[in-house]
């Protein structure tokens, strides 16, 4: 038994040094542009004339995706923005219905104002209001299927600011 012994713990010993070995099988890939979650505010004024739409132009795969946030205060100097997801849709008096969507493909974002009424009717109030010079942030997200499993919740502006790491436009 004692001859034994000593055989089985080299045999033993072998098995461990077998098997831890150094080599990873993870591949680290630095991210393309097209990897990297971006973002950017457009400013503009809504009007008959531009048939209330803003549209700006990107680029990204057909697989990204493209959040939309509407800065609740764009015109209120010297605030702290307060965003808001789009589609956003505002109850007006007399039953008015305002909305706030967005469509996009790999190469142009449209961010558009419709309602149940003539939107040239709004009061010069809700027109400043929900019109004249206002800000949306464009968040361009690729599409990764390694974030899948813990999305951030889109509705919360800052959860997905700080999922994806971006930093405020310039």
């Amino acid at each position: 038994m004692k001859k034994l012994f000593p055989i089985f713990m080299f045999a033993l010993l072998s098995i461990f040094v077998v098997s831890c070995d150094n080599n990873d099988d993870v591949v680290v890939q630095e991210p393309v542009a097209t990897d990297i979650a971006r973002m950017r505010d457009v400013t503009g004024t809504l009007t008959a004339a531009n048939t209330y739409s803003i549209n700006t132009g990107i680029n990204i795969l057909s697989s990204d995706v493209v959040l939309v946030y509407r800065n609740f205060n764009s015109n209120l100097p010297n605030t702290t923005p307060v965003w808001q997801l789009l589609p956003k849709t505002f109850y007006l008096s007399s039953g008015r219905i305002l909305e706030f969507n967005f469509l996009f493909d790999p190469t142009n974002v449209e961010i558009y104002s419709e309602g149940n009424f003539d939107l040239a009717t709004m009061s010069p109030a809700e027109a400043a209001e929900f019109k004249t010079n206002q800000t949306f942030r464009i968040v361009l997200i690729p599409a990764d299927p390694a974030k899948n499993a813990n999305k951030p919740d889109f509705n919360d502006y800052n959860a997905v600011v700080k999922y994806y790491g971006l930093t405020e436009p310039k």
